[in-house]
């Protein structure tokens, strides 16, 4: 018998769990540990913290889900793993032996890199559903006494795509409220151009995305790093293209948004031969270790070098599409190692994703995500806004209903056009 223990209960370690499930014997067994009691839908929390979902809308108790498919849950969370012993230490004292361990934390979020960055300081965030939560208590309040905004990601920041969304959820909902024109807006990021997206760009989304910030009102600042944030203000240092410092900005806001950078979380950090000094966890080609064949990683964890050099330093994102191979991959590699045979399924490292704009989205694909690319593909269009509140819809009940049947390769995919033309998506 084999016991499978995935660490993390979020959108890599929920399929995860299931697709693992589905692929092991009748008597093998899955453990999912999480942090804490529930699974929360992360892609909606730009709604949450303008109020248009409640906390219950986008969030369940992950153990009854995990229960309907024999798979064990322990809400505790890890404190360390120790991958030459086989065993997680949980953060209660307990531990759990493993056969094959799969890390699928998601990050750390690095606020602490920044004074006064974060939740715990003057900024709010959309990466946990207890930030987005706060935010829109605060949103409250703002739109009742509005000011500037500023809103972005910063240096060494990985995910773009929440930062532009939420920029445009904010601009929707202030038009809405007819208090729009009360209301300068400032997009600052680390990208060396707008649409950048830690890709190096896809399609025409530098052109796309500018001309939706300039119709909306936005002013943007790239190449940005954030020194300090204080009470009500932002420092900003905007650097030239060959990264060298070129203006200061002192950014006054009433409310602000700002992505962190990402880090490994602390059960990992620091554990040597498993993760890099950021701590990521460092796989093969096959999502596993080097030095510890029997663990495994997906998602947003997972080392993966950036797209290209920038002048700021920015970092490569990980999609919905590509953590769903991801984990489809390692699923099917731990399979061959309980019986035997080497591991020989490879993730397809493709970026596919829909984001919102609030009465519109954006839509892209990258494949491979890494350039020279054979599909570079970016649409504006208000069939986005819907296929996004159809995919938290669909996603939420499948991780209910405990099924790993997969969205992003029956649905997205198919629904751009990737399966009906080919890798030609519509234009």
């Amino acid at each position: 018998m084999a016991h499978v223990v995935i660490l993390g209960a979020g959108l890599g370690g929920m399929p995860m769990a299931y697709e693992m499930k589905e692929a092991l014997r009748a008597q093998d067994r899955v453990t999912v540990v999480g942090n804490g009691p529930n699974f929360h839908f992360v892609p909606s929390n730009p709604w949450l913290a303008v109020g248009w979902r409640k906390r219950a809308d986008i969030e369940f108790p992950a153990a009854p889900a995990l229960a309907k498919r024999g798979i064990a849950f322990e809400p505790a969370g890890a404190k360390r793993v120790h991958p030459a012993d086989n065993r997680v230490e949980l953060a209660d004292g307990r531990y759990l032996d493993y056969d094959y361990l799969v890390i699928a934390t998601g990050p750390k979020l690095a606020f602490d890199e920044i004074e006064g960055l974060g939740p715990s300081g003057h900024t709010h965030s959309v990466c946990h559903v207890d930030h987005a939560e706060k935010a829109a208590q605060a949103w409250q309040s703002f739109v009742g006494d509005p000011g500037p905004i500023v809103v972005g990601a910063v240096q060494g920041a990985s995910c773009f795509g929440p930062a532009y969304e939420f920029a445009f959820i904010m601009d929707t909902d202030l038009r809405r409220r007819k208090i729009r024109d009360r209301v300068p807006m400032t997009l600052v990021t680390s990208e060396p151009y707008i649409g950048h997206l830690g890709l190096g760009g896809v399609g025409d989304s530098k052109t796309m995305l500018e001309s939706a910030l300039r119709e909306r009102h936005i002013k943007w600042i790239c190449n940005a790093k954030v020194a300090k944030v204080e009470p009500g203000v932002m420092h900003v240092t905007e650097h030239d293209e060959d990264g060298k410092p070129k203006r200061e900005h002192q950014l006054p806001f009433r409310h602000s948004m700002m992505l962190p950078a990402f880090k490994g979380i602390d059960a990992v950090a620091g554990v040597e031969g498993l993760v890099n000094p950021r701590g990521f966890v460092l796989i093969d080609a096959h999502q596993r270790s080097p030095n510890y064949p029997n663990v495994y990683a997906v998602g947003v964890c997972v080392a993966i070098p950036p797209v290209e050099v920038t002048p700021v330093p920015t970092g490569a994102p990980k999609t919905g599409y590509m953590i769903e191979s991801m984990v489809a991959a390692t699923a099917a590699n731990i399979r061959a190692g309980i019986d035997g045979r080497p591991p020989s399924e490879k993730a397809t490292w493709n970026a596919i994703c829909l984001a919102d704009m609030g009465d519109t989205g954006i839509a892209f694909v990258a494949l491979p995500q890494i350039p020279p690319r054979n599909v570079n593909w970016f649409s504006e269009g208000r069939w986005v806004h819907f296929a996004k509140i159809a995919f938290e819809k669909y996603f939420i009940r499948k991780m209910k209903k405990g099924t790993s049947e997969p969205f992003y390769e029956k649905y997205v995919m198919k629904a751009i056009g990737i399966t009906r033309l080919k890798g030609r998506p519509p234009a």
